[in-house]
């Protein structure tokens, strides 16, 4: 897993970055490389785009474009990108990212195969608080768990996994390795992945970002910030399917974390316990999902 930040609002800077950490880890011989939540594109700390009840500002417009353009298109030249440093080194290469798609931004992880293949994604259902005021809400289409020859793995982002019947899901999938980018350095953000592990009987890699005010200098600068104050702190932490931390948590700077993850204690693990098998009571409590995509438009031809 990689705690790092992204190059402030610069594209090609941060791609850079993805592909020389990436390589860092593939070096130390890792096989999926994680990426945390809005880490290309940003995750805009602390800004309100200035909106109130009522009112938008045309400085808030203007800000609102700077993080629309810093965003990417899925598939797109980007995603290209992220999918030759997978193909050339050799890893499953996973993301978070800001989505574009039309006037509309979407907080997205991106999976990559090591042969460069573009797996899918996932688009968080439910932004948190403000986010909703910069983005959209994904759908059940979008909630793929991969069968790969390292485990079952997929993605739930930050607040999502506060989410019981998301969680379920995932698990009636088969997850193996749980992926958690986040944006939350909190310290009960550790109570939460650590629960995750052990109710879904999974490796759980919650990965975020460690950030300086430094990392955005325009920002910074135009807040009159101390270049060196701490945005996010870290935190990023790979968990056993019995709860025991294997690596992290770090709060102390950019990383990269690794742990070698063995399946069969997931097998361990469900002995006594697995939320959608031996441990469910379908016969009480059932769980309905819908996978079909909801755009807002539908064209439709009759038959002639």
């Amino acid at each position: 897993m990689v705690q790092a930040a992204p190059v402030g609002y610069d594209l090609a800077a941060t791609l850079g970055k993805t592909e020389s950490l990436t390589q860092e880890a593939a070096s130390g011989g890792a096989r999926l490389v994680l990426f945390p939540e809005a880490f290309i594109g940003a995750y805009p700390r602390g800004l309100s785009f200035g909106a109130t009840v009522g009112n938008r500002t045309e400085e808030g417009r203007n800000e609102f474009r700077a993080y629309w353009e810093a965003a990417i298109e899925v598939p797109g030249p980007a995603t290209a990108r992220l999918g030759a440093i997978a193909k050339e080194n050799r890893v499953y290469l996973v993301a978070g990212v800001i989505e574009r798609d039309g006037g509309t931004l979407y907080c997205t992880v991106v999976f990559f195969a090591p042969d460069g293949r573009f797996l899918g994604k996932h688009r968080k259902l439910m932004p948190t608080g403000s986010e909703r005021l910069v983005w959209g809400f994904g759908d059940g289409s979008t909630m793929p768990v991969f069968d790969t020859p390292l485990g079952r793995m997929g993605a739930v982002i930050c607040w999502e996994n506060y989410m019981p019947l998301v969680r379920a899901a995932h698990y009636a999938k088969g997850i193996q390795i749980y992926l958690a980018p986040t944006a939350d350095g909190r310290d009960t953000w550790l109570a939460t992945v650590r629960h995750i592990a052990v109710e879904g009987r999974c490796f759980v890699l919650s990965c975020n970002q460690f950030a300086r005010a430094s990392d955005y200098p325009e920002r910074a600068e135009a807040a009159g910030e101390n270049a060196s104050r701490v945005l996010s702190r870290g935190g990023s932490c790979i968990i056993s399917p019995l709860g025991e931390f294997l690596a992290g948590p770090n709060y102390e700077g950019e990383c990269i974390l690794t742990a070698d993850l063995d399946l069969g204690e997931i097998a361990r693990g469900k002995f006594d316990f697995d939320a959608v098998g031996h441990y469910a009571r379908p016969d009480v409590f059932r769980l309905i999902v819908d996978e079909t995509p909801k755009p807002p438009v539908v064209f439709r031809k009759e038959d002639m």
